[in-house]
C-alpha cells in the first residue's frame, strides 16, 4: 500500500500532538517510525515516550532558542544543522514506514531547511513510506503535496491569560 502525505497546520494546540498519537498508533501495529522535530531541542515528554516504544527520534540541539531571538551567525548554524538533519532522516528513513517531520513547515517558512528540498523528497519519497508535516501556514506547494490536510484552530488557550506552558500538557 502506498503510504500518504499529512499535514497538520494552523495556529491552535494539537498538531504535535497528533503526530505522536499516529507514531504510537503506527509503533503498536509493528511498524518502524521515525520522530524528527525542527525548533524544538529533544526535552518535551513525549520524546522520552517514544524512545520508549522503540521509535527513532531525531534533533538539532546545536542552536536553541526562537527563531526570531537568534542573531545571523545563529540563523546560519541553524540553516546548516538543520538541512543535514532534514537529510539525515529522510536518509533513515528509506526503510521505515512512518516519517514525521515535526515543525518543518516553521523550518521552510523561515527558510532553515529549503522548502524545495522538502518538496522533492515527497515528490520522490519511498512508495511505502507515510509521512507528517507540522507546523503553521503551509505553503501552496506543500498543501498541494499533502493527501490529509488538518487545520487545528485556537478557540481559545490558557495562555492568552498568562498560564505559563506546563510540563506534561503543553510540552
Amino acid at each position: 500500500m502506498a503510504g500518504l502525505i499529512h499535514l497538520y497546520c494552523g495556529d491552535g494546540k494539537g498538531k504535535t500532538t497528533a503526530a505522536v498519537g499516529l507514531a504510537v498508533r503506527a509503533s503498536g501495529a509493528g511498524k518502524q517510525v521515525i520522530f524528527t522535530q525542527f525548533f524544538k531541542d529533544g526535552s518535551s515528554s513525549e520524546v522520552e515516550s517514544l524512545k520508549f516504544l522503540g521509535i527513532r527520534t531525531f534533533h538539532a540541539r546545536t542552536v536553541k532558542g526562537f527563531y526570531r531571538s537568534m542573531n545571523e551567525q545563529q540563523r546560519q548554524q541553524a540553516r546548516q544543522d538543520y538541512t543535514a538533519l532534514f537529510r539525515q532522516v529522510t536518509a533513515a528513513a528509506q526503510d521505515a514506514d512512518l516519517l514525521i517531520l515535526d515543525e518543518i513547515v516553521s523550518a521552510c517558512n523561515r527558510g532553515v531547511v529549503p522548502e524545495e528540498l522538502v518538496v522533492d523528497f515527497l515528490r520522490s519519497k519511498p512508495d511505502q513510506l507515510e509521512v507528517v508535516l507540522t507546523g503553521r501556514e503551509p505553503s501552496p506547494a506543500l498543501m498541494e503535496l499533502a493527501d490529509y490536510i488538518t487545520e487545528m484552530r485556537k478557540l481559545r488557550h490558557p495562555y492568552d491569560r498568562g498560564t505559563a506552558a506546563r510540563k506534561g500538557v503543553e510540552y
